[in-house]
């Protein structure tokens, strides 16, 4: 913006008094009626074509949105934390006439935002290699096909708003000042913070004490069901008693043998044991691709390598002489890798009665480990190893990938335990940092980490009464947000238009936020992958294509590309072209006078602790319970019950933008998959060979047609074929005569010998006799006992339906291959919503929640009944 331009009101941003919010110009047409609260069409992805709109042609537009010059260079900014007495900027309640322009902003970082972004300048992929495909059966995507379903349901939200905001009588927003400019409503004190438990990423760590489970614990426990006492999670005690053992460090490195060394230049290298081991981490990992041809990866572990060589007095050949390490080319590290993948193979190998020996052996060194005593409470703790030292990975295009993470050592790490319960020892010759008592946070121990300096946390398992209960309240303050949806609509719809540049950014913020499940948001630093939110948004990040089409291009969380074309209000529209006026270019953020700490301050006014991320569960899970109340099962078996479940289940995932990126073996897995189903069709064909063996006058009354071989099934894959049967007969008669001496070693017989093994193994010898006969002659000769042509074309019907069976489950492996169906229903669907589906329609909760899951959602499948709703 010009410097003329900013003692210009918002009405004169474009310098033209007609762009006034109050113009006639910035009304939305007569013509061009609000959808569902207002907004035309919200939350509907346009990516594979426009949805047709009479009404569009009614809309003017000036010009196109293109990008500026070239993308300038990211500078870096301070975090809010390193700010004293932070408040939002005095200028927000001033008109933006009265306030300077900066792209700076200044935040802070919630820890559930805090995701690795991709660097800066990283080139994205074409959309082609992340898009969700498209149904089997249409060539309409299936987002657009949900477009009407999705308003219905949103009008139904604004019903039960409405229902809700009469019962708790919710305040007005505040009245307008005689100037007609709103005052920015003073923020209400948000409830009490819990303390944070852990930050973002996986707690590392430490264990508590505890026996095994036995059963007198579960009977004992069976009956308390914390979340029907309401005095629980009241207040900022979190627990009065605590004991536990504390963690369990990783064993210490062993040398390589002498003879397996690193050569560099060719000449085998001998280097200082804590060098060696740094060695070793970067040698173990050379099948890992994806990470050693990592130039970034490659370039930060030599710098740390070459670090260590130099501290531990450096490298010498087999002669004493030192060797001067300086090219990464010439570094060779197969020899480390080679020893250690013949171990690993060792161990592959060993007998199912050594690993299951193993197993236990390790299972009773941390047995006490595995559970705390809370509150007089057995609990199980969710991760009670520290973390080895190894090379950090991270996620996405990390900038710090292939550092060496440090081991860590006891006097770094901080035990939290009761004052009058045992200190764990530590180990002998060290101490802890420190012992607390921190009755309000419900971690057992922390370190902090060398890569990032975040600290890390044991906490308790995800089927703990603690954690169990911070989900019950994360999905009961979504369950809350249904009460004030209807009126944070309506104040965003109305701010849309509002004089001040600050409440303009943040309504069409949270209209973003809310309509098409974008994340809120944080800046990150130069050493953070740069992915992005709705906050963050920079220039480049946005196209607008008019009249009302937004073009939506980043990485966001997991470097995940968030790639969607949508059509959004013509008021949200307008107003993302105003917040991209020159002059804005490349790298410039589109949202300059929002940041995400403000803008939840902001959404506490509406409600205590509402924060961005709440409109992901509440969007998930009152979508869900809708589509849900549609679905009619009469009559149906339990597989049709389940497939109408994930059916419902990809619905929000795709309304609510829930994907991710194709897995490495999807490729792979979906091979395997279809090799099965021509292996039925392989078999399919035999059987009907036998039944002309028995009857060679059916060729006659079926047709030749009826028992001909499919045509992709040719000589070579059938080869292929019968020597995979063979290898996979010959693996199974392998187990289970390992399988029936481990019975009879445990019953005190002797084992058996050798050549009961080559008898079984005869089997083997005459299927491939029976094979090769086949392909010389053509026939297939009837192989079971007492077989007749009626039992045949039984057999023929059940491998129909098996095929019918597997290839629909390979079309929903493929449909889902971006899409993250676990994410929306561990994550942000209510479990609850699974349980009353469960009850209503009589399927096993085994279908849709695994023995993991069972045991973390244990309080929503005991607390509601099937016609509980969110």
């Amino acid at each position: 913006m010009s410097s003329s331009e900013d003692d210009m009101p918002l009405a004169r941003v474009n310098g033209r008094a007609k762009s006034s919010p109050k113009s006639p110009e910035m009304k939305m047409p007569a013509s061009s009626s609000p959808g569902v609260n207002g907004h035309v069409d919200p939350g509907v992805s346009i990516r594979f074509g426009p949805v047709e709109d009479k009404e569009d042609k009614d809309v003017k537009m000036e010009d196109v949105d293109t990008d500026g010059p070239g993308a300038a260079k990211r500078k870096s900014r301070t975090s809010i934390t390193q700010q004293k007495n932070y408040t939002e900027s005095s200028e927000e309640d001033e008109p933006l006439s009265k306030r300077r322009r900066t792209s700076v902003k200044h935040e802070d970082p919630e820890t559930d935002e805090d995701v690795p972004l991709a660097r800066n300048g990283r080139k994205l992929p074409k959309a082609t290699e992340t898009a969700i495909g498209e149904e089997s059966d249409s060539d309409v995507p299936l987002d657009k096909k949900l477009t009407a379903q999705k308003k219905k349901i949103e009008a139904m939200a604004a019903k039960d708003a409405r229902k809700s905001a009469v019962k708790n009588e919710i305040k007005p927003a505040p009245k307008k000042q005689a100037n007609g400019v709103k005052k920015e409503p003073a923020t209400k004190t948000p409830a009490k913070k819990e303390p944070a438990a852990a930050k973002k990423g996986k707690a590392k760590s430490a264990p508590v004490k505890a026996e095994s489970q036995d059963a007198e614990d579960n009977d004992e426990d069976e009956g308390y069901r914390w979340w029907e006492d309401q005095s629980k999670g009241d207040g900022t005690i979190k627990w009065t008693t605590l004991e536990h053992s504390g963690v369990v460090f990783p064993p210490e490195y062993e040398l390589l043998p002498k003879n397996v060394k690193m050569r560099y230049d060719g000449v085998p290298v001998t280097l200082e044991p804590e060098a060696e081991e740094v060695a070793s981490f970067f040698g173990t990992m050379l099948n890992s691709t994806h990470n050693v041809e990592n130039p970034v990866f490659q370039k930060n572990f030599f710098s740390d390598f070459k670090d260590v060589i130099k501290k531990t007095g450096g490298a010498k050949d087999s002669n004493g002489n030192k060797i001067d390490i300086k090219e990464f080319t010439k570094c060779d590290f197969k020899p480390i890798f080679e020893f250690y993948d013949a171990q690993r193979e060792e161990k592959r190998n060993l007998p199912p009665a050594e690993k299951k020996r193993l197993k236990a052996e390790k299972d009773e060194q941390e047995a006490a480990y595995q559970y705390c005593i809370w509150d007089g409470r057995k609990q199980k703790v969710g991760n009670f190893r520290v973390e080895p030292p190894s090379l950090f990975r991270g996620r996405g295009e990390h900038p710090k990938t292939g550092r060496v993470k440090t081991r860590v050592q006891p006097e770094q790490i901080t035990i939290n335990i009761g004052k009058d319960a045992k200190v764990p020892p530590p180990p002998a010759g060290h101490q802890w940092k420190e012992v607390k008592h921190d009755q309000e946070g419900t971690w057992l121990a922390m370190w902090q980490e060398n890569i990032n300096g975040n600290y890390k946390y044991v906490m308790l398992a995800a089927n703990s009464d603690v954690k169990g209960q911070s989900d019950f309240k994360k999905f009961e303050k979504a369950r809350e947000l249904k009460k004030h949806i209807e009126k944070i609509r309506k104040d965003y719809e109305k701010n849309l238009k509002h004089d001040m540049m600050v409440e303009r950014q943040k309504a069409t913020a949270v209209y973003l936020i809310d309509q098409f499940a974008l994340r809120a948001g944080n800046e990150k630093g130069e050493d953070e992958a740069e992915t992005v939110g709705c906050c963050s948004l920079k220039y480049e990040n946005v196209t607008l294509k008019p009249p009302q089409t937004v073009v939506f291009d980043f990485l966001g969380k997991d470097s995940i590309r968030f790639y969607d074309e949508v059509k959004v209000d013509l008021q949200v529209f307008k107003n993302l072209k105003i917040f991209k006026k020159a002059p804005k270019k490349n790298g410039d953020e589109i949202f300059d006078r929002l940041t995400t700490s403000a803008l939840n301050k902001h959404l506490q006014n509406y409600m205590p602790g509402l924060t961005a991320k709440v409109f992901r569960t509440y969007n998930a899970s009152y979508t869900m319970g809708s589509v849900l109340k549609e679905i009619k099962t009469t009559g149906s078996t339990i597989a049709e019950k389940v497939k109408a479940y994930n059916d419902a289940n990809r619905k929000v995932a795709i309304l609510c933008n829930h994907k991710r990126t194709v897995t490495a073996g999807h490729a792979n897995a979906m091979e395997k998959m279809g090799e099965r189903i021509k292996g039925l069709r392989y078999q399919k064909w035999r059987l009907k060979q036998q039944m002309l063996d028995l009857d060679p006058t059916l060729k006659k009354k079926k047709g030749a047609a009826f028992f001909e071989i499919d045509e992709d099934l040719d000589q070579e894959w059938i080869n292929e074929h019968q020597a995979f049967l063979m290898e996979e007969q010959t693996t199974k008669i392998n187990k289970k005569f390992e399988k029936d001496n481990e019975k009879r070693v445990a019953d005190g017989e002797k084992e058996m010998k050798a050549t009961e093994l080559e008898e079984r193994l005869q089997a083997v010898k005459e299927m491939d006799k029976k094979f090769k006969k086949e392909n010389k002659t053509g026939k297939v000769e009837a192989e079971a006992r007492g077989a007749t042509v009626e039992k045949l074309e039984a057999a023929i019907t059940k491998i129909d339906q098996r095929v019918e069976t597997m290839s629909v489950q390979a079309q929903d492996k493929e449909d889902n291959k971006e899409v993250a169906l676990g994410t929306s229903k561990i994550n942000y669907i209510d479990p609850r919503l699974t349980v009353v589906f469960s009850k209503k329609f009589d399927v096993p909760i085994e279908k849709f929640f695994s023995k993991a899951l069972r045991e973390k959602f244990e309080w929503a499948i005991k607390s509601v009944e099937e016609d509980w709703e969110f």
